[in-house]
């Protein structure tokens, strides 16, 4: 009787090829941002990121077909802020929160690319503990420097892994999705207008006129206290496109005119252009940015 080991079983070739939907998903991406045609400085950052994890096979006696020469597993994430303070404070604000996120995925590197059941609630927890040290953070950078008393800003985070979306939000700067030539908006806006509307209050034509519009009920700093983020989780289907923009978008173009703007551009680069050039050309009273995806997911 032989003393070799017998070969170990080869794993099957979907595991090889497809280990997951993270190895297969792909996104388009593109960012805009403009200070408008009043405001001399630009209070608006964005940030788009790819997060991954792989395993490259270098050397080995194993047979070629027992384990795969490259694996790799992709996540993408969209971020903007729109800062608010005075001078300068502003630009610091939302410059100041994406440094961190960078800093937090750096040090930190935990992404849940493999989402499951019991990994949903662990991507909220998260997204909520980043959200609540961000907001120490600024409002003890605030307290302790005079010109940046009072500055905060909203925060709009948007991460995927395969076909699973998570969306972070403080503040009015907005998640829309476009599925299907139709427009839903994702967010809700932490303002009065959108409490006056929750409650039955004022109407819709009414809050977009509102003079009170602006005035927010909770973000990142400021003097609203403890964050009061707000998280929500999807699945994407192929073809989807998601947009995240400041008020500047927002408050200039409504939702039908985001939505055909979207549905006319033959690609994402002219959808990005075309929102901006809305904007402008409707007032361009604030910052404006966009950042868009498109996502491919093919049949898993």
């Amino acid at each position: 009787m032989s003393d070799k080991p017998p070969d170990p079983a080869p794993l099957p070739a979907k595991d090889l090829e497809n280990p997951s939907l993270a190895t297969l998903v792909t996104a388009e991406l593109v960012a805009f941002s403009h200070p408008g045609n009043v405001r001399a400085n630009n209070e608006d950052h964005f940030l788009v990121l790819r997060l991954g994890r792989d395993m490259e096979v270098l050397r080995t006696n194993l047979p070629s077909d027992n384990i795969p020469p490259l694996f790799r597993e992709t996540g993408y994430g969209m971020v903007v802020a729109d800062g608010m303070g005075g001078a300068a404070a502003g630009e610091v604000a939302s410059s100041t929160v994406l440094q961190a996120l960078v800093e937090a995925n750096m040090r930190y590197g935990r992404w849940n690319l493999r989402v499951e059941e019991h990994t949903l609630q662990e991507v909220r927890i998260q997204l909520e503990r980043f959200y609540r040290a961000i907001n120490t953070a600024i409002t003890q950078m605030a307290e302790g420097n005079p010109n940046l008393a009072g500055m905060g800003t909203t925060l709009t985070i948007a991460f995927s892994a395969g076909d699973d979306l998570f969306i972070g939000n403080a503040g009015d700067s907005r998640a829309y999705l476009f599925r299907g030539g139709a427009l839903t908006q994702l967010t809700r806006d932490q303002t009065i207008v959108q409490a006056l509307l929750d409650a039955g209050d004022i109407t819709p034509e009414q809050a977009a006129r509102h003079p009170m519009r602006h005035i927010l009920t909770g973000a990142i700093g400021g003097h609203f206290g403890r964050v009061k983020a707000e998280f929500l989780n999807l699945k994407l289907l192929d073809g989807d496109l998601l947009l995240l923009c400041t008020d500047g978008l927002s408050d200039m173009v409504d939702d039908a005119g985001i939505e055909a703007a979207l549905r006319r551009a033959p690609t994402l680069e002219e959808a990005g252009q075309a929102l901006i050039g809305l904007a402008l050309a409707r007032g361009g009273k604030d910052n404006v940015t966009v950042v868009l995806s498109r996502y491919r997911i093919p049949t898993w």
